[in-house]
């Protein structure tokens, strides 16, 4: 009994070590977020600096001095999980991205954002898998089969979100923006099936029926993933607007609007969906109906929380990717064969380059043909900025770290190709953008005032640009009057709030 006793004890005592070192851990990293806040704010104007690069710096540091004083055993305060990326980062992230996106920039670029998500990413997919055949069979880097090299095709033709929203900023540029994080969202939906198509069908017998079994594979992802996030929001817009939850509770109606939020991913991640997708329409969905139901004090409420709950996220990758650099079991892998790790490395950096230009530059022709105003066409420099992002963006496997170095030259390549003007910062502070605006359409019916139409040169389009171009605008057209004949009344939105004290539409009435 003595010794039960005895063996309990020391269990105990060994776990209460654990905790406490637990413990010590977690106010470490707290401390170290905290002091990315605070020197990422005073390093803001800086040209190469932004959060996520001086956290990465910090991480470094705190890498190397956790190395020294652990004798070379660790870098690392925490253990850093799969699931802790994807369950509890990522959702907040994405989800901000969607709620608040300009949603007619987005939707104005919704074909181009298609091109580029979609077919873009299987030209890049068949050209880094081709030069990975061509290539590594050369190097002899060992036994790798078709459906291995495939693989690698589809996780390196795969985009970083969380980098691009770091990198570019939308009230700056906000064409450029949209079609970036666009793809980054679509793209997320393609390499889902790319690499689900690999590992369950027969490459080696590829004809018409499992190409076609592949694109009925994506149609379903696209649009499931998507519906499944439209109807999240639309039933939290429909919940909150019949039942007045902040009648008596702002909080209810914050805990609702989280909670849908994050059940919209978990759902999608039970149903082996793209959540990327569905947290990210749920997020523009409820920008459109739900934010505008809920009270003033809650609509406050709701965009600071989720910007701050993005921010941490973010700010916390990438702080942890610092210190990731320098774990000790990757360089002593790397150190077995430096030579062919480089020249593999090297490689696929160069496949991405090839792989993003064949496409970024293509199919930014095609999109400018439907377009009839200078302003919403991809301009050269755009489009070598878009041919840029994709590094840091198509190399996310090999590291989160090694990505922000392209990301370190990307924030100051944007400022050179795409300088600010005051004419596109008037174009930008004059858009509205919901949920900073109270008087928002989700999609634009592409009238003009007659003011604009006066001061501007109209010139006639190119019969094959009115080609393209009409059925956007009849899309538009016939959306808005759906929208407020049908979708308003029923989930509310701007105009269409019950008259409650303290609620939205108490402010748009004193506007009037």
């Amino acid at each position: 009994m003595a010794m039960d006793t005895g063996a309990f004890l020391t269990k105990l005592e060994m776990v209460t070590t654990s905790d406490h070192s637990s413990v010590v851990s977690m106010n470490l990293f707290v401390a170290l977020l905290c002091a990315c806040i605070v020197i990422g704010h005073l390093l803001e104007e800086n040209r190469w600096m932004n959060e996520s690069i001086t956290a990465l710096a910090i991480g470094l540091g705190t890498g190397i001095v956790i190395l020294l004083t652990t004798g070379g055993k660790s870098s690392h305060l925490l253990v850093f999980s799969e699931d802790l990326f994807f369950i509890y980062l990522l959702p907040p992230i994405i989800f901000n991205a969607g709620f608040q996106v300009k949603k007619k920039q987005f939707f104005r670029n919704f074909m181009t954002i298609m091109l580029f998500g979609a077919v873009g990413t299987l030209i890049s997919f068949a050209i880094i898998s081709l030069g990975a055949i061509h290539f590594f069979q050369k190097m002899n880097i060992g036994s790798l089969k078709i459906g291995d090299i495939l693989a690698i095709g589809a996780i390196f033709s795969a985009t970083d979100s969380v980098c691009t929203l770091q990198v570019l900023n939308q009230d700056e540029t906000p064409l450029l923006y949209s079609v970036v994080f666009g793809e980054g969202v679509v793209n997320d939906a393609t390499s889902v099936v790319l690499f689900n198509a690999i590992q369950s069908f027969d490459l080696y017998h590829i004809d018409s029926v499992i190409a076609l079994q592949f694109i009925g594979s994506f149609l379903y992802l696209f649009i499931t993933s998507t519906m499944l996030g439209v109807l999240a929001g639309l039933l939290s817009a429909f919940m909150i607007k019949k039942l007045y939850f902040g009648r008596h509770s702002t909080d209810r109606e914050v805990a609702l609007m989280i909670l849908m939020a994050y059940l919209s991913y978990m759902l999608a991640e039970l149903f082996y969906l793209s959540a990327i997708l569905t947290v990210f329409f749920c997020g523009i969905v409820m920008s459109h109906y739900t934010w505008h139901n809920v009270t003033e004090s809650s609509r406050v409420t709701t965009k600071h929380a989720f910007a701050t709950l993005s921010f941490v996220a973010e700010i916390f990758i990438f702080l942890y990717v610092g210190m990731d650099a320098l774990d000790i079991d990757k360089w002593r892998f790397i150190s077995d064969s430096p030579g062919k790790s480089v020249a593999v490395s090297s490689i696929l950096l160069g496949l991405v380059l090839v792989g993003r230009a064949a496409f970024v530059f293509p199919l930014s022709f095609l999109s400018n043909l439907t377009k009839n105003s200078p302003h919403d066409r991809i301009s050269l420099k755009q489009q070598v900025t878009i041919w840029w992002a994709g590094l840091m963006r198509g190399a996310v496997s090999m590291a989160l770290a090694y990505n922000q170095v392209f990301g370190l030259m990307t924030k100051p390549l944007v400022r050179i190709l795409l300088p600010p003007s005051k004419q596109i910062t008037s174009v930008i502070s004059s858009e509205p953008s919901s949920p900073k605006s109270v008087i928002v359409p989700l999609l634009s019916n592409g009238h003009e005032s007659e003011a604009d139409k006066g001061s501007q040169h109209v010139t006639r389009p190119t019969s094959l640009r009115m080609l393209l171009s009409i059925p956007s605008h009849t899309v538009h057209h016939y959306w808005r009057k759906f929208d407020d004949s049908f979708m308003r009344p029923v989930f509310g939105g701007r105009g269409f709030v019950p008259f409650i004290p303290g609620s939205p539409i108490e402010d748009v009435v004193q506007w009037h």
